[in-house]
């Protein structure tokens, strides 16, 4: 990737959300919400309790997104990030 986060942000991919609903209903893009979860692609040296490779649930309105090569990518404080999943 040539994208380097500085200080304390984080590089993650969006984590697709379900096509269908939970009664089996095929959800349109529209419908859909972004979801909350990310991949971790890079970190910032200030970065303390998160790695690249983990999954995040990060807070909804704390990403600022930006498209690099063709791809949506969130940028994070580390601040924002709210759990990781194991």
């Amino acid at each position: 990737m040539k994208l380097q986060p500085l200080a304390d942000r984080i590089v993650a991919r969006r984590v697709e959300a379900e096509a269908k609903s939970a009664a089996g209903i095929l959800l349109p893009d529209s419908a859909k919400e972004k979801p909350q979860m990310g991949e971790v692609l890079a970190v910032g040296k200030e970065v303390k309790e998160v790695k690249v490779g983990d999954q995040i649930l990060y807070s909804k309105y704390g990403p600022n997104e930006v498209k690099i090569d063709g791809q949506e990518l969130l940028l994070i404080k580390e601040e924002d990030v709210l759990a990781v999943v194991k």
